[in-house]
């Protein structure tokens, strides 16, 4: 199970780090991060001095950094809880009757 989990965990991973720069490279190609400066700009006027830059907060660099992270976490959290929740399954089938559970390789 741990193997199953593991491998699943890490595919997921792979797909959310993939989907974050996807998502990224077609916010900055349809260029809403320019539209969002201009926005927050209009609001704060002349007064604030220095213009606000949205990508000096959400460079690709740091938003695939940021989205490694999280998979890297859930790779660790689904492992264990996939492996608990089919360890726990089997205890209960175990004492009350049922089907136990197990992934093997053929």
């Amino acid at each position: 199970m741990l193997k199953m989990a593991f491998l699943l965990s890490v595919a997921l991973g792979i797909i959310t780090v993939v989907a974050t720069i996807v998502l990224w490279s077609v916010l900055d190609a349809m260029g809403l991060f320019d539209k969002v400066n201009q926005f927050i700009n209009e609001i704060q006027g002349q007064e604030a001095g220095t213009p606000f830059d949205l990508l000096s907060f959400a460079s690709l660099g740091q938003v695939a950094s940021f989205s490694t992270i999280v998979a890297v976490v859930n790779v660790v959290l689904l492992t264990t809880l996939s492996v608990l929740s089919a360890w726990l399954y089997n205890i209960s089938s175990t004492l009350v009757g049922g089907i136990g559970v197990t992934l093997t390789d053929d």
